[in-house]
């Protein structure tokens, strides 16, 4: 969970705003946003696996379980989904940067809709951690 945020929230505008070159922040951005999502779904089929072996079918009643689910639907659906589409309309626009392409608007849309989803997987990630602490309580 503190990956999800520290990728998405620090790294990636960091890059973005330190260095000139917005294709280099872009490729680095995606390289990091590829691993933080490899630990996510290890992650999330981890826990999702742990809590059915030690709780069983009861795991399934939990708002835990599903939050793990959800997530991990997000995870998936962002990096096998939107993240090739995103790829494609960048190497659809080469030789050119794709935000000096026709497929400006088209990046910018999925682009938006990559970034909704993050948003969305990071809330349930604090959801999460708050039904959590609540729980142990």
């Amino acid at each position: 969970m503190g990956g999800l945020w520290a990728i998405g929230y620090m790294a990636a505008p960091t890059l973005f705003a330190n260095l000139s070159d917005r294709a280099l922040a872009g490729m680095l951005a995606g390289k990091l946003f590829t691993l933080i999502a490899y630990v996510g779904m290890a992650c999330g089929f981890y826990l999702l696996i742990f809590r059915l072996a030690r709780m069983g079918v009861a795991a399934l009643k939990q708002k835990v379980f599903w939050l793990v689910l959800a997530m991990l639907a997000l995870t998936i659906a962002g990096h096998f989904g939107i993240q090739p589409v995103i790829a494609g309309l960048k190497a659809q626009a080469m030789p050119r940067e794709v935000m000096e392409s026709a497929f400006r608007s088209r990046f910018a849309t999925w682009h938006g809709v990559a970034s909704i989803v993050y948003l969305v997987e990071s809330l349930l990630g604090l959801w999460l951690i708050f039904q959590h602490k609540a729980g142990s309580r």
